[in-house]
């Protein structure tokens, strides 16, 4: 009777070589154990085998294809095991068994091996994977570094062309797209009635205005020529370059120098007014007159003014008159035109309301869009936006701002042994910022010797949280006490803190009242809190509490 072992390779393996006790097993025992190994496959006895091949290292190279072509072997190879094997008869237990334990070690053999090609498919997978995550993160990291790593001069040059006031964004207008709709749908209005009107855009300085009509004119040429219809003549008027407001109406009337020219004796407006009163004289084309500037026109009798919107009024008029002015647009009618009301001919106003942060912050960002790298920290950009909304609302300011923020890295880059980020941050936007809105005031704070200087501090500090604007001399020598014990400074005595105050109010920074003690002498700071502010948030940290 063979023993299992000699049995497993006998079945497992034919050109192993026999055993002791194989060679001394029955021929017909040997006969019985040939069907079995017939049964089997050359794959099946490969994966049955004790033995592993020498090439199964070899599995981590080959492709996706072969892996799955030799689980499906081994999958077919241990049905046919299972499938082919038949019942032994009744005596031939050991047979039995023999068939049994060599079709169950195939079955466990192919599973094990499908097994492992499955685990090695999913570690090619999230290789694979893998590869190609690292791949697009380089790609994204270059293109930011791009700047934060490259700031060259020549990049430098574009960011502070695109920050240019200057420069015409290509092209909608961002955050002005009802106002623009407005002015379009009126000029658009006259060019199809050939009736002559008046408008009137008001609002603060760089809200806008002047880049708005400039758009609205190039999109009424477009409309025009799409619609078959004349092109209107365009004349722009910069109030500030005219030497008498009368001058105005002799730069109108030379726009019609092919019409037949009046009598020498009348006025500029005169020949205006007979031409439009006239349809033998009245031009032919609608003249669309934009006036910029507009409240240098305003007199002590606005006649000038009066006459100008009143050119709308004629018959044959072909005049689109659009002015800009930063005059209040409520009161516009009472304070500038009562006569325009009571005739009729009151100007449609278009107010253009001032830049909240949230404007200021996309149109920067719309204005950088087309470069590929970022410029401005998002808290940078932010810091910038809220500043300038709260004081102004002007755009041109703060497009000014964010080119004094580049100009400062640039400095830093160029001066600094130091690796700059090479990105506006907060630190770089808050010294623009610093320089734009502080006054002569803060140059002279900066000049003073610094007791002085912690004088202004003390009494900057004692005005912050109270809405009384004066002091005694004793209470502000307290707080000068306490400011320099929290920055390690040696205070100065009583007598030499006095005079001190009194060198300050005579320079204009401060007041100080009579009386019989020093102690009880009123102190009035008379200059603003935010320009000690700004004058020493840089340098000093005592300052904190009141930037």
């Amino acid at each position: 009777m063979p023993t299992l072992r000699s049995a497993t390779a006998s079945a497992a393996s034919p050109a192993a070589t026999p055993s002791p006790a194989a060679a001394s097993t029955p021929r017909a025992a040997k006969r019985r154990l040939t069907p079995g190994r017939a049964s089997e496959s050359p794959d099946a006895s490969r994966h049955t085998s004790p033995h592993r091949s020498p090439h199964a290292g070899a599995g981590a190279v080959r492709s996706t294809a072969l892996l799955g072509l030799r689980c499906t072997s081994a999958r077919t190879s241990a049905r046919r095991s299972c499938c082919r094997r038949r019942p032994s008869p009744r005596g031939s237990g050991s047979t039995a068994t023999l068939s049994r334990l060599t079709s169950t070690s195939g079955i466990l053999e192919a599973s094990l091996s499908i097994s492992n090609e499955i685990s090695l498919i999913k570690n090619l997978s999230i290789f694979i994977l893998a590869n190609q995550c690292v791949h697009l993160v380089a790609l994204c990291w270059g293109l930011m570094a791009n700047w934060s790593c490259h700031a060259d001069p020549a990049q430098m040059r574009v960011v502070k062309e695109a920050l240019h006031v200057a420069t015409v964004p290509p092209c909608e207008l961002v955050c002005r797209d009802n106002e623009q709709r407005r002015v379009f749908e009126f000029c658009k209005a006259c060019v199809e009635q050939e009736k002559a009107g008046s408008l009137y855009v008001c609002g603060c300085p760089g809200t806008g205005k002047t880049l708005a009509i400039n758009k609205v004119k190039e999109s009424l040429v477009c409309w025009a020529d799409e619609m078959g219809m004349e092109t209107p003549d365009s004349l722009a008027i910069n109030c500030t370059n005219l030497a008498n407001t009368s001058e105005i109406f002799s730069k109108i009337l030379g726009q019609f120098q092919n019409c037949k020219k009046g009598s020498g004796k009348l006025s500029p407006l005169q020949q205006l007014q007979s031409m439009f009163s006239n349809k033998e004289s009245a031009p032919r084309r609608m003249m669309l007159v934009i006036v910029d500037e507009m409240d240098y026109l305003i007199t002590r009798d606005r006649a000038v003014l009066h006459d100008l919107f009143m050119l709308t009024t004629c018959p044959y008029s072909r005049c689109i008159l659009i002015g800009e002015g930063i005059a209040n647009a409520i009161d516009l009618a009472d304070r500038f035109l009562p006569k325009l009301e009571s005739l009729n001919c009151k100007p449609l106003v278009v107010t253009f309301r001032a830049y909240t942060k949230d404007q200021i912050s996309d149109i920067i960002k719309h204005r950088l869009k087309v470069l590929e790298y970022d410029v401005f920290e998002p808290l940078a950009l932010e810091f910038c936006a809220r500043k300038v909304a709260a004081a102004t609302g002007d755009m041109r300011k703060a497009l000014g701002i964010c080119r004094s923020a580049v100009e400062v890295l640039e400095a830093r880059i160029q001066d600094s042994s130091d690796q700059e980020s090479g990105i506006v941050t907060f630190d770089h936007m808050d010294i623009a910022l610093s320089k734009a809105f502080k006054s002569a005031v803060v140059d002279s704070i900066l000049c003073l010797p610094q007791q002085q200087q912690m004088v202004l501090c003390a009494l900057a500090n004692t005005f912050q949280h109270c809405k009384k604007r004066s002091t005694t001399l004793g209470e502000l020598n307290k707080s000068y006490i306490e400011i320099c014990r929290s920055t390690q400074v040696p205070a100065v005595g009583m007598l030499e803190f006095s005079n001190m105050c009194m060198i300050l109010s005579d320079q204009g920074f401060m007041k100080l009242g009579q009386s019989k003690e020093d102690k009880l002498r009123r102190v009035t700071l008379q200059i603003a809190i935010s320009d000690i502010g700004f004058a020493f948030k840089v340098r000093t940290k005592f300052l904190n509490p009141i930037i």
